[in-house]
């Protein structure tokens, strides 16, 4: 197999967590910030749809949160497309941002942490997946403490790692799983991939639909793509909202909020089929969803 191999691009990144795609027109969005300093990158129109007709949804307070920094605003400004009722961020992160942002690793996201506990719901999650592929390639973009990979291998697959933690792709590369300090859109795999998994990674990538194309380029005809997500359709999540309890609303690394229906309605948009749904035991509120790559048409 060859292993992936940079594809020429700048230094962007499709994932909020580790570094943000540059903007040619930034715009200061946290007066208390220095004058120099760019936080957020706003976002001119819908980025799912490009409608340019969105409106405050509203205002969240980020100050709890364990990756918070002082430097950065305190609140979160949610937005709502009218026209494809997408809930996104009014901005991402700047590089400079990110690089405030970052500086710490929660726990949960080092590699290897609480490895016989996240063995149990990765394989959940395989077992999912394995009517649709159960060998090639895996994929794993955003692969936070690796347990889905570690799990896959003993499946019977193919692991390879994507994350835009250096300390973590060199943990990877230390316990014999291929990784790469590499943002999705910017490798090639040859042969392409039977399964790609974004686990609680798409609601962090600035421009999702950039993050599924390239995910639908690197899979082999009829591969599936698995991803989990919090589903802000579901009545738990209403119902969290309603009692002041819902910690999505102040998440300092989302940049959207995705229920099933846009979200279906997104994938088939950009060439793959939904075809199963399930509940997430990784956070609250999630969703897992299986799409099967569609063919491009001739």
């Amino acid at each position: 197999m060859k292993m992936p191999t940079p594809a020429p691009a700048d230094d962007s990144s499709g994932k909020a967590e580790a570094s943000a795609v540059s903007s040619p027109n930034p715009t200061i969005s946290n007066a208390e910030s220095k004058p120099d300093f760019v936080e957020l990158c706003l976002y001119a129109d819908c980025p799912l749809c490009g409608s340019k007709a969105f409106v405050h949804y509203r205002t969240d307070d980020c100050s709890k949160h364990a990756m918070y920094k002082p430097t950065l605003s305190p609140k979160i400004q949610w937005m709502l497309c009218k026209a494809c009722a997408h809930i996104f961020r009014n901005g991402y992160y700047s590089d400079d941002a990110c690089n405030i942002l970052f500086t710490d690793t929660l726990t949960v996201q080092v590699v290897g942490t609480e490895m016989e506990k996240h063995r149990q719901i990765s394989a959940k999650m395989i077992e999912k997946v394995l009517p649709y592929r159960s060998s090639g390639a895996w994929l794993d973009v955003g692969f936070g403490n690796g347990s889905l990979l570690f799990t896959a291998k003993e499946y019977g697959f193919h692991p390879i790692g994507l994350d835009l933690r250096k300390s973590s792709v060199d943990a990877m590369i230390q316990l014999g799983v291929h990784a790469y300090c590499n943002d999705i859109q910017t490798i090639q795999i040859d042969p392409k991939c039977s399964v790609i998994s974004m686990a609680d990674v798409l609601e962090h990538m600035p421009f999702p639909r950039a993050g599924l194309q390239a995910a639908h380029a690197l899979l082999e005809t009829d591969g599936v793509l698995f991803l989990s997500m919090p589903n802000c359709d579901s009545t738990l999540w209403q119902i969290m909202t309603h009692q002041n309890m819902n910690p999505y609303w102040s998440e300092i690394e989302h940049c959207h909020n995705f229920g099933r229906q846009r979200l279906y309605a997104l994938l088939t948009e950009v060439g793959f089929e939904p075809v199963r749904y399930g509940i997430s035991e990784r956070y609250r509120a999630g969703m897992e969803i299986i799409a099967r790559k569609k063919p491009v048409p001739v």
